[in-house]
């Protein structure tokens, strides 16, 4: 290791990602599909541990043999259409859980954006099983946390005849209940949701799907979906305590991942994300254009602001040159006013390069700064609070770097306030570009 860790890091870095892209003679088709592996950066002494492990799951059962048997994001096994029918609208959706980590009661778990968790051991990554099924055929694996109810909020698109939007909470092992409800013809693909103190918010974009297109098409999953710029985007925004739809807003197209962060402000609900003027980055995000180096489109930080007693939706950009994978100081600022916010970025020396820097913004004085190295591939940058903290932004980022040009992976530790670099842990191979991943401290 190179550096010095504060010593007050003791805990996990748990992570999961796409690390396998062929099954048998079958190529799968985009970075979204990759077979799951978990990653844990275990901190203590001012040392770092590591180890991965795939995730122990059907989908990648089959794979071992050669078999692709699970839909994923843009990859379909060859089915006849009653297997497809099948698919689409029985309780067995894929489990690779390649998106995201998180803590529901007392099991860990890895999500994807179907509705079936896996529960793993922090500790060995071994796979345990299963968790609850969400209320939906497609769920996403951006849950946000209720500190107060000890409850991770999400939302679940049933889908059928009937399709709905349903917005749940849920304790984990059967402890779970629906906040609200909404029916819908053409669901929205809807990667991540804003959560705030007093409403939950659902952003529409206008990437919608027929249900039983999906069933019967033959394409696979977001190949289903279609693009209607003439929907625009549509904001629906539910009373968390009634469950009642507080209002519908509505704005010109566009298309987002990730949420940052809303809140309550003068009247207003203020909800910033990463957007996109279109869908097009899902295209770019295909193995064969992200391998022949083909750019991928940037996304713009902005700020919708929403009159909760009516009137027209507001924006504003907020900065921020080509960041994405955002993160904040979540357990002080999600759903509140907040200050910082932090991600990894395209470097406008680098356009060619996918995600070349670590960025932070000061959504307050307009100013950033940035961590970049040559050759150098930061993934999501995880802020982990000093536990004597007493500002937004006291505290580390980790993130997982590949190094392209030596073909490794380091973990990298920056100062959270200025990005200077404390320390980094090399390991001993690459680690697969990845997704998303929580600190979980040991004391």
């Amino acid at each position: 290791m190179r550096g010095e860790l504060p010593s007050w890091l003791t805990g996990s870095l748990l992570r999961t990602g796409p690390a396998q892209f062929e099954v048998g003679e079958q190529q799968l088709r985009h970075w979204f599909d990759g077979l799951a592996m978990l990653h844990a950066f275990s901190f203590g002494g001012g040392e770092v541990g590591y180890v991965s492990r795939f995730l122990d799951t059907k989908a990648r059962r089959a794979a071992e043999q050669g078999r692709m048997e699970m839909q994923e994001f843009a990859t379909d096994p060859c089915r006849s259409i009653f297997q497809r029918v099948t698919s689409k609208f029985s309780p067995n959706p894929t489990d690779n859980a390649n998106v995201n980590v998180s803590r529901l009661g007392e099991d860990y778990i890895a999500m994807t954006e179907t509705p079936l968790p896996v529960v793993f051991d922090p500790e060995t990554l071994e796979t345990v099983g299963f968790g609850d099924r969400a209320p939906g055929v497609i769920s996403t694996a951006h849950p946000h946390h209720d500190p107060k109810r000890g409850e991770l909020v999400n939302y679940a698109a049933h889908l059928g005849p009937r399709s709905s939007y349903r917005v749940y909470a849920d304790r984990g092992r059967g402890a779970r209940r629906i906040l609200a409800e909404m029916k819908v013809s053409e669901p929205a693909y809807m990667h991540s949701f804003a959560l705030s103190d007093d409403h939950v918010a659902l952003v529409e974009f206008p990437l919608v799907v027929n249900p039983i297109k999906l069933a019967l098409g033959g394409k696979p999953f977001i190949e289903s979906y279609r693009w209607k710029p003439e929907l625009g985007t549509r904001f629906r925004v539910f009373d968390r305590s009634t469950g009642e739809l507080r209002g519908t807003w509505q704005a010109p197209p566009f298309f987002a991942f990730h949420h940052v962060n809303a809140f309550e402000r003068d009247g207003e609900l203020v909800l910033d994300l990463c957007a996109y003027d279109d869908a097009e980055v899902i295209r770019a995000l295909y193995l064969e254009p992200l391998r022949a180096g083909q750019p991928v489109p940037a996304a713009d930080l902005r700020r919708y602001r929403l009159p909760l007693d009516g009137g027209e939706v507001q924006v504003e950009p907020l900065g921020g040159q080509g960041l994405e994978l955002p993160r904040i100081n979540y357990p002080r600022c999600n759903g509140r006013p907040y200050r910082y916010v932090w991600g990894a970025g395209l470097s406008p020396d680098r356009p060619r390069d996918f995600i070349a820097r670590v960025l932070k913004l000061d959504l307050e004085e307009g100013t950033e700064a940035v961590w970049e190295a040559e050759g150098c591939h930061p993934g999501e940058a995880v802020f982990v609070a000093s536990p004597e903290a007493s500002a937004e932004d006291e505290g580390v980022l980790l993130s997982v770097v590949l190094d392209s040009a030596r073909e490794t992976s380091f973990l990298l530790v920056l100062d959270a306030a200025n990005l200077d670099e404390l320390a980094r842990a090399e390991v001993p191979r690459h680690i697969p570009f990845g997704f998303h991943g929580q600190y979980f401290s040991s004391q």
